[in-house]
This record gives structure tokens, sequence and C-alpha cells, in this order.
């Protein structure tokens, strides 16, 4: 179990609250910005990455901890979301929203060395910026507990690919779908700004 947090505890797969119409316009709205706000050199095509520039510093990024045997991870096993097996080394493995932090966002937490990547998600996470980190033990999962880090992102990764993985996952999950519609909206901001 994760260290506690303020308010009441949100588990993947668990009953959430129905969303606040007014946080998603606003949460749509922070994406447009940032969206709009990247110039258009980094922005290749509707299909590729939309995201800010490499080495960007994110300042009070809230983590959180998993591991793989916690009673909602342990259907899939030590296996992230891309199929590829859970990391805990110098290269280690991340759950965040893929409509903020794209599949194969590579990034360091200030003061750690090792590299993560963005490999993983859990509804927990969507409509949030908390990134999931894994752990690969319940000891170590609570000793991280909730922490506000800076992270520098060294290579964002790509919407498109966070698309292919996440469209025919589509039917299965509501947090899935909500992921996959924030991506198309970021796509058509990102057309409409292009073409204004």
């Amino acid at each position: 179990m994760r260290a506690p947090s303020p308010g009441p505890p949100i588990r993947r797969g668990a009953t959430q609250p129905p969303p606040n119409p007014r946080l998603n316009r606003i949460t749509l709205l922070c994406l447009t910005a940032l969206c709009i706000s990247v110039s258009a050199d980094e922005i290749k095509t509707p299909a590729t990455k939309l995201t800010g520039t490499a080495s960007q510093v994110i300042e009070g990024v809230r983590t959180t901890a998993y591991t793989h045997t916690e009673s909602d991870h342990i259907q899939y096993g030590a296996r992230t979301a891309v199929g590829t097996p859970l990391r805990h080394g110098q290269i280690r493995s991340a759950a965040a929203d893929w409509s903020i932090y794209p599949v194969g966002t590579v990034f360091q937490i200030q003061g750690d060395p090792s590299l993560y990547v963005v490999d993983d998600y859990g509804s927990a996470l969507v409509g949030t910026l908390t990134i999931d980190l894994y752990k690969p033990t319940h000891t170590a999962m609570n000793l991280w507990g909730t922490r506000r880090v800076n992270i520098r992102v060294l290579r964002w990764g790509s919407f498109s690919q966070s698309l292919a993985i996440l469209q025919p996952r589509a039917y299965k999950a509501p947090h899935v779908r909500e992921m996959v519609a924030r991506i198309q909206a970021l796509y058509q901001a990102s057309a409409a700004a292009k073409a204004g």
C-alpha cells in the first residue's frame, strides 16, 4: 500500500467519483496552451510528438510508487503496459497519464542518477500530473511513499506511439478512452494552431 496522501486514497481500478467537468475543461485548456506554445519545428506532423523540449525541467512533480505484487497490478505480473518487463536498475519503469507524459518519455529525478522511462499507465493517474515509479518490493514502494520532486525530461515520448498502443484497448476501460480522447484533442488543437 502506498504511503498516505492528502484525501482518500485512489487505487487503480477503484471506483472513482464522476469527473469534474470544470476540472476537465481546465486540464484540456492547459494541455491546449502547452501544445500551442510548442514551436512549429517541434511538431513534425499530426502523427509525431507534440511535447516540450528535451532537457526541460519540471518542478514539484508529484510522484508515488507501485510494485508488481500489489493487488491491483498482480493480474499484469511484472510487465509494463507496453509488454516489457518492469525495470528497476540504472533504467527504471514509470507509469503516467500518456496524454501528459507519452510512452517513451525519459527523465531523471534531481539528485538521482537513474533514468526513468514511461512505459506503463494506471487508471488513478489519468487526468493527473502524477508519475508512479516502479519499485521491486512493497518495502521500497512504502519507503518512497508520495514525494514532490524536480524532474529533467531528457527525451519526450511519442503521442502517436501512445495512441497506437491505447486505441485497441480503449473498449476495455474508461481511463484508456480518456487518454485517447485527450491525445486526439491535442492533435486537433495542434492542427488548428497551425491552420490559424
